[in-house]
């Protein structure tokens, strides 16, 4: 018999590491599922959602306000603490939106769900983290509903953030993040390979749709969200620690990398942008 499999978030859950997710929303990082939703959501007003790894829940709250009038949304997480999180998230948002979600601890590699329980599952910068991405795919696919539920995936990919004005301490922190990433057992090319694991979990290429999204970050407060939320990283938390435990970087480093960050965020011409790969895969 094959042992389960462990799940766990190397980043940990300190707010250097959260603070930025909160930014992100189901307009800013899941906009490719948003017309499969309402196109599911006309046909049937008691749309069931998984969002698996919900995290904070922004995207989830958000995403809540895109469903039909019974339509419902249940939030899963690894850490009681974030999904405490979520849910007072979610009731800030006042109760049309609190009302239509719910929470529930889960693990990616074993949902607690019957198959085909819901119409829409989505992920959002979950499978990067994973030891075995395509493993937690096979099950999130098993509790979609056959006959047009639709999986919703979106991976970020390390790779792939273009910095403007260049500095080589940005590059040198990209570097530092991804090799902590990969040092955590986590999956840096996620954008790219994607469609890859969607294919090995068992999807037929047919039924799904690939293609590339962007985050750009160029607004003052979207500069100081991403920017500051890096920077407390350098000070704070397990990209830090992880860093020197490993030899990556030096104190020297990381004083370097903090005067990058704020320089770019002070920048009026500064700018980031992020590829990530997103998958609809539609159920039979």
């Amino acid at each position: 018999m094959t042992a389960p499999q462990v799940e766990i978030y190397g980043p940990g859950y300190h707010p250097s590491q959260t603070k930025h997710h909160e930014w992100r929303t189901a307009e800013n990082s899941a906009a490719h599922l948003l017309p499969h939703l309402e196109r599911l959501g006309r046909a049937n007003p008691r749309l069931r959602v998984l969002d698996v790894g919900a995290g904070s829940g922004t995207i989830t709250a958000s995403l809540a306000r895109y469903l039909p009038s019974e339509g419902t949304i249940l939030a899963t997480d690894i850490s009681d603490d974030i999904l405490d999180r979520a849910r007072t998230h979610a009731e800030a948002q006042g109760p049309d939106v609190s009302r239509r979600i719910s929470f529930q601890r889960a693990s990616a590699y074993e949902l607690p769900f019957p198959d085909g329980a819901f119409d829409v599952v989505h992920a959002h910068q979950v499978l990067c983290h994973l030891a075995s991405p395509a493993d937690a795919v096979r099950e999130m696919l098993r509790v979609c509903a056959p006959g047009g539920g639709v999986v919703s995936l979106r991976e970020t990919d390390m790779g792939m953030w273009c910095f403007w004005p260049a500095r080589e301490e940005l590059e040198q922190f990209r570097q530092l993040a991804t090799d902590v990433m990969v040092a955590n057992g986590g999956q840096a090319e996620g954008g790219r390979r994607l469609l890859s694991w969607v294919l090995q979990a068992g999807a037929e290429r047919a039924d799904v749709e690939a293609g590339f999204g962007t985050w750009c970050y160029s607004a003052p407060q979207d500069r100081r969200a991403w920017g500051g939320s890096m920077i407390d990283r350098l000070r704070t938390g397990q990209m830090r620690d992880k860093g020197f435990d490993l030899g990556l970087v030096t104190e020297r480093g990381i004083e370097e990398m903090i005067r990058a960050w704020e320089d770019w965020m002070a920048a009026d011409d500064a700018t980031l942008g992020i590829m990530n790969g997103e998958v609809i895969v539609k159920k039979k």
